[in-house]
């Protein structure tokens, strides 16, 4: 930001009012998501995160991932947190990845958005390809961490 200030001078006004606005967001939703957070860890059994969103649970899995993420309608920066727990507790790296890439590009209403200005096809076939497409990077994803030295990183979350 330095950076580009020196280059771009007269931008520092709102570039100091937007990166206020994003500090005071943060501000109001951490709390929140500090709570979520304790209330996962209490709730929600490790065996539980296991059966769902564990090796096994294949399809189900997946689609639970996809629910658990485009319901929710906050910034991306709150679902890392979550995406950790669910770590912590077991579940599966393609499950999370899946995870933050629903929560990040398939909302629920961004379908009805969709669905008024683009018809039902479109909601549909772009829903179905990403569905297909974010667990396909999510299997690559997790087969990269098992045959890497990533995966000492994995072991110690």
């Amino acid at each position: 930001m330095a950076v580009l200030l020196s280059i771009f001078p007269g931008k520092t006004g709102p570039v100091l009012s937007t990166s206020r606005d994003y500090l005071m967001e943060m501000v109001w939703i951490l709390p929140a998501v500090m709570i979520l957070m304790g209330l996962f860890k209490v709730w929600i059994s490790r065996e539980m995160v296991v059966k769902y969103l564990g090796k096994a649970s294949g399809l189900k899995g997946i689609l639970i991932a996809v629910a658990l993420g485009s319901t929710p309608t906050g910034p991306l920066y709150v679902a890392f947190p979550l995406a950790v727990a669910m770590l912590k507790k077991g579940a599966r790296v393609m499950n999370i990845i899946v995870f933050l890439s629903a929560w990040a590009c398939i909302k629920l209403p961004q379908e009805m958005v969709e669905l008024q200005f683009l018809g039902l096809n479109f909601m549909v076939t772009r829903l179905i390809l990403t569905i297909i497409l974010v667990s396909v990077m999510g299997f690559f994803i997790e087969q990269v961490i098992e045959k890497t030295d990533i995966k000492g990183i994995k072991d110690e979350i």
